[in-house]
């Protein structure tokens, strides 16, 4: 879900090594990565041997379809264990210093099925919103860079956008993250989750958690991992997941439905 374009040898490099570990223990795994299909078809082809999807989705639309094979826990701010915010940002100059001073304003997210970039940030403003249309304008951009691209270009005065893509920017977009600043952040909630086809049995998922230990505790990987911000990973209950359904009970259950 992070495969930018200045990480992309270190995606790549990451999976070679979890592919091998995968092999080693008696499991087959492609030797590259399938970047040619819509992510939404991949999660849903029951072939899926590995993925990550958003929080939202798997919370939502997800589950049987795919199961839970862990939660990566990412080295950035905003992140806590296998938690993450969403830094809500604005344009540096803008004179707003928190929340309150975003009504009106044009905000941009990059998809209404997005945890970080949509529900975290519905249900951080829902308490502001009094049932009410808090934003004048919101505008869907398709990316969390695109949306922070709008903010610091004048087309949009906010957005929402997951941590680890900020502390992303901050590392490889200096150019950017310099003309934008963070003004609030949502929420906790839990990571975008690894994945692998409801169809897979007990003894695949557990082949795939014993790959990810070894190699997220392998010394060789630790250079690939700094890149992608990665720590480690965890094994959480699945029901830890309904926070991200809660969160949006919690902000439509507040009379705030939808980002506008």
């Amino acid at each position: 879900m992070y495969d930018w374009p200045e990480v992309r040898l270190a995606t790549d490099a990451l999976w070679a090594a979890i592919a091998a570990a995968v092999r080693a223990r008696g499991l087959d795994a492609p030797d590259t990565l399938d970047r040619t299909r819509p992510p939404e078809d991949q999660w849903r082809d029951p072939g899926l041997l590995f993925s990550q999807t958003c929080g939202y989705p798997y919370a939502t639309a997800l589950r049987g379809t795919v199961r839970l094979v862990a939660t990566p826990v990412y080295v950035a701010e905003g992140c806590e264990g296998p938690a993450y915010r969403s830094a809500i940002v604005a344009r540096a100059g803008d004179p707003a210093r928190g929340l309150a001073d975003l009504r009106g304003r044009t905000a941009a997210y990059n998809a209404p099925n997005s945890q970080s970039g949509y529900s975290a940030f519905r249900s951080a403003v829902a308490p502001l919103a009094s049932g009410k249309p808090f934003f004048s304008t919101v505008l869907e951009t398709g990316g969390h860079l695109k949306s922070m691209q709008a903010v610091a270009e004048g087309n949009a005065d906010c957005a929402a956008i997951d941590c680890v893509c900020w502390s992303m920017a901050e590392h490889y977009r200096v150019d950017l993250a310099s003309r934008l600043k963070v003004i609030a952040w949502s929420d906790p909630a839990p990571a975008l989750p690894f994945v692998t086809s409801g169809l897979r049995s007990d003894e695949e998922v557990a082949i795939l958690r014993a790959s990810l230990q070894d190699v997220f505790a392998d010394p060789g990987t630790a250079a690939t991992r700094r890149a992608l911000l990665i720590a480690g990973a965890e094994v959480l209950d699945d029901a830890t997941y309904d926070a991200i359904v809660l969160m949006e009970q919690n902000a439509v259950s507040a009379g705030y439905p939808a980002l506008a």
